[in-house]
């Protein structure tokens, strides 16, 4: 299963464009959102807006821009005659590759006086739907959340088919990822005494 599409959208941002670059020059299409486009279109590196994917605008100021069947069809799809011909139908490639981190949430709330709001607006939610997704479908889609994996990732791919347990490893990393993520959200709502 060649990897043919990836999806990048990383709020750390510390090896993403050689890791894009990597991918482009294996001929893999990169969709990406905002921030990370931006920094990847003044890198050179060749990105599809993610609203040309999905036929929507980022709305609610950025609060919903990965939230879409284009998107999670791509991602939660079996790669068989069903799936496939399912997408197929309703125009949506498959997407075969998320590079994910989320939101810097535990970073918002060390800061001293943050507020609530603040802390709120860096609850990530389709970052760790993403996530999920992909972990979720790791026999199909490569799932990378740590930018330590962005080397061993893309030698991988160089050698060809990324192997099962490359798939399960970053699956499980995946995973944590978003367990630690919830749990630091939880620890800070209930630190402002939000127990119910």
């Amino acid at each position: 299963m060649p990897v043919r599409r990836a999806l990048v959208s990383v709020s750390d941002k510390a090896g993403v464009v050689d890791f894009a670059r990597g991918l482009a020059d294996l001929g893999i299409e990169i969709v990406s959102t905002g921030g990370t486009l931006k920094t990847l279109r003044e890198a050179g590196v060749p990105v599809t807006y993610i609203s040309d994917v999905t036929g929507f605008p980022e709305i609610l100021d950025g609060r919903v821009k990965t939230l879409h069947p284009n998107v999670h069809g791509g991602i939660l799809a079996l790669r068989n005659e069903d799936h496939l011909g399912q997408l197929k139908k309703h125009g949506i490639a498959p997407i075969d590759l998320v590079a994910v981190n989320l939101y810097p949430f535990r970073e918002t709330v060390a800061k001293p006086g943050v507020t609530l709001e603040e802390a709120i607006e860096n609850i990530d939610i389709g970052g760790p739907t993403m996530v999920r997704s992909a972990a979720k479908n790791y026999r199909h889609v490569l799932i990378v959340v740590n930018p330590e994996r962005y080397g061993e990732v893309l030698n991988a791919l160089r050698r060809g088919e990324p192997g099962a347990d490359l798939r399960m490893a970053l699956a499980l990393e995946a995973f944590s990822h978003t367990a630690a993520y919830d749990a630091a959200i939880t620890a800070y709502l209930e630190g402002l005494g939000a127990k119910e």
